[in-house]
């Protein structure tokens, strides 16, 4: 019998790998700063909702695409370019509520957790969220095929085209 030295090795390397790539992907928080986002500025409705006491905003702890199910977020984010988030929007309803919108730049920025990043969100509030750009209804008023976009791997705010195709988180006001 040949034994295949090749695949053993892969074998064996194939743990190794994947520890690796998950500790490479996993949030990074600096531990002497004040968290900007703290969980006790925040209410965990159960529901999949979570409301922001200073701003009386209301949020889906989820991104659209995902699925709440018992305090987590499974299944893939859905990408939408602008015009398509804007839409998914309109008239969207979630944990028997309506009045769910496309959140502004100021509002969504409200969300990062400054002190992290990959994601720069807190994760105990918003778990499974992408490490990546998140639509705003802000459109850029310098280049009207622009829109602003929050991104969640560092916290930091851009413009993009708005046919480019971005994670949406929505919100409402708290009733």
């Amino acid at each position: 019998m040949k034994i295949n030295t090749r695949a053993i090795r892969a074998l064996v390397l194939l743990p190794v790998l994947l520890l690796f790539c998950s500790l490479a992907y996993s949030q990074t928080c600096l531990s002497d700063s004040p968290p900007t986002a703290p969980t006790a500025n925040f209410i965990n409705n159960g529901d999949g909702t979570i409301t922001d006491i200073t701003s009386g905003l209301m949020w889906m702890q989820c991104s659209l695409g995902q699925t709440f199910s018992n305090g987590s977020c499974t299944g893939d984010a859905q990408t939408f370019n602008w015009q398509e988030a804007l839409q998914a929007a309109h008239g969207y309803q979630f944990a028997s509520l309506d009045g769910w919108r496309l959140p502004n730049v100021k509002e969504l920025s409200s969300l990062t957790e400054r002190q992290c990043v990959r994601p720069s969100i807190n994760e105990t509030l918003f778990p499974s969220t992408p490490s990546d750009d998140f639509w705003s209804s802000t459109p850029s008023l310098a280049d009207q095929q622009r829109a602003w976009v929050v991104a969640f791997f560092n916290s930091s705010n851009s413009i993009k085209e708005k046919n480019l195709f971005v994670f949406v988180r929505l919100v409402r006001t708290a009733d």
